[in-house]
């Protein structure tokens, strides 16, 4: 049934293309030193970028005139496979009623299913189409550690300071989340460390009588594995389509990339070097254990040639698979659609992304008026309970109740986010099946993590970047498949030293010398 999957998608390449361009076509207008990537861009002088921009002008003679200024928002959703344009027209038109009277902002909202987020995003972003973008860490293609070297977000290191989105947070977050020293990215307050749990659906536990607690590492969960093959599920462990060994094994390494695609680059914990990961034993163990399973009939090929979806965890096709840890597990409950329940997987640790695996950016294609407005509608958005419960739940009556104590049910099938895309947990009104302090549960659980060895450090990979995107497109055809089951055990070996040399060939070994200089140079 398994085959070696050895083509590298086109789509992949195209958007990166997008994202180059996007980097390349844009200005950033209050940079003033920035890096050497930021200075190329900045040789167009600031009038010229903005009188080639018909939405700048617009703007700005909006500002003049007090008529309000437009942004765009691009957002994605997780939990509906397909938003219901409609409905997310609606929610845009109450938001501007509600804020008309508040801020000089208009926004126009639009919302993308997340299988096709990144590739939508990417073109409209390359079109100069969005104001206000969503993003994270761990995103592809647009992700933060793509955006900031392609200079395709704003500097609002300068605009930042005495607002009421600045205030809505403690400055450490801020300090956390800069790049060179300066701010381009709006953090959604969250659980912003990072450590991973194993999740299993509750009626398997209460069917199987299965004993969480004993599950320590991923070998324990095969008794329980071959339960869920016994039941019949397509999927007794639902990788998600993720690789995950940068997840399971965050105890031993500071995947400092935040990007699955070059996981082959971390710090090992133990000796604080950086350190090639797919030659080392755990690469070796992880690969092989989900070659195994794949063989037993526990990991299905759906996961590695990508046919699974995000709301394939609202079925009950599936019987164990993982999920990030955050203060109120239970926020699962209402995500999927059952009862879930978690067991600890790994410890948790701020480190030089945690706090961006969900946030927003302005777009360097934005005017001053522009960013000022994004900053003024993300302000209300993180100290407005009311216009954070519409940004994320939809329509009150439609797409959500509150209950007696005042908290959120949600109804719908055409609007629903979560709060960790959405906005602060200090500001979205629980759910129903939450705790009501859920704001000071976030507080300790952030407050309670260690602190990485490799806190703090930044990769500049322009000294060496054509090697290391060379080096990252090459993940999907062998790290990818190796990391979810679609490589036979047998084989797992032979095709790590096939992408070993594969990665050589790329340029590999020049990446890893620039990484230990730089992060030498660092911690030094």
């Amino acid at each position: 049934m398994k085959k070696k999957i050895l083509s590298v998608t086109m789509a992949t390449a195209m958007t990166m293309s997008l994202l180059a361009g996007c980097g390349s076509s844009t200005t950033e207008t209050t940079t003033t030193d920035a890096e050497p990537a930021a200075e190329t861009a900045t040789e167009t002088p600031a009038a010229e970028t903005a009188a080639e921009t018909p939405a700048a002008d617009t703007a700005t003679d909006s500002a003049a005139s007090g008529d309000a200024v437009n942004i765009s928002v691009y957002r994605c959703t997780f939990n509906l496979a397909n938003p219901d344009s409609d409905q997310v027209q609606k929610v845009e038109d109450a938001i501007n009623a509600y804020i008309a009277d508040k801020i000089n902002v208009q926004i126009d909202l639009t919302d993308i299913g997340s299988g096709e987020y990144t590739d939508k995003a990417n073109l409209a972003l390359a079109n100069n189409e969005i104001n206000l973008l969503w993003t994270a860490s761990w995103e592809s293609t647009i992700g933060t550690n793509d955006l900031v070297p392609a200079n395709a977000v704003y500097d609002i290191t300068d605009i930042l300071p005495g607002t009421d989105l600045y205030n809505s947070m403690d400055e450490g977050q801020w300090e956390a989340t800069k790049y060179d020293g300066k701010n381009y990215f709006i953090p959604v307050y969250k659980d912003n460390v990072e450590g991973y749990d194993f999740m299993f659906r509750q009626d398997l536990i209460d069917k199987y009588g299965w004993d969480i607690t004993s599950v320590k590492t991923l070998a324990d969960l095969e008794p329980m594995l071959e339960d869920c093959k016994s039941e019949g599920l397509k999927y007794p462990y639902l990788t998600q389509k993720t690789a995950m060994f940068y997840r399971w094994y965050i105890d031993s390494f500071d995947f400092f990339t935040a990007d699955s695609a070059t996981n082959f680059f971390a710090v090992d914990r133990a000796t604080n070097e950086v350190v090639d990961t797919i030659q080392t034993p755990e690469y070796l163990e992880f690969c092989k254990l989900m070659g195994e399973w794949a063989d037993k009939g526990y990991i299905s090929e759906d996961d590695y040639t990508k046919v699974t979806t995000d709301t394939t965890t609202q079925t009950q096709d599936w019987g164990i698979s993982w999920w990030t840890d955050i203060p109120v597990n239970d926020e699962a409950d209402a995500r999927y659609g059952q009862d879930v329940t978690m067991q600890t997987a790994t410890n948790r640790y701020a480190h030089s992304t945690s706090a961006l695996g969900s946030c927003y950016c302005v777009t360097a294609n934005s005017t001053a008026e522009q960013a000022q407005a994004c900053i003024d509608f993300m302000g209300l958005l993180y100290t407005d309970s009311t216009l954070a419960d519409m940004y994320t739940f939809g329509i009150e009556g439609e797409d959500y109740t509150y209950d007696a104590n005042g908290q959120v049910e949600q109804t719908s099938e055409k609007y629903n986010h979560s709060m960790w895309e959405s906005a602060s947990a200090t500001i979205v009104t629980p759910l129903s099946n939450e705790p009501a302090n859920k704001a000071d549960l976030y507080k300790d659980f952030n407050g309670g993590a260690e602190t990485s060895c490799a806190a703090g450090f930044r990769f500049d990979k322009s000294p060496v970047e054509a090697q290391y995107t060379a080096c990252a497109n090459l993940f999907e055809q062998y790290g990818f498949p190796l990391e979810n089951g679609g490589i036979p055990a047998d084989k797992v070996e032979s095709t790590i030293e096939e992408y070993q040399a594969a990665l050589d060939a790329a340029g590999y070994q020049d990446v890893l010398a620039e990484f230990q200089s730089q992060y030498d140079a660092w911690k030094n």
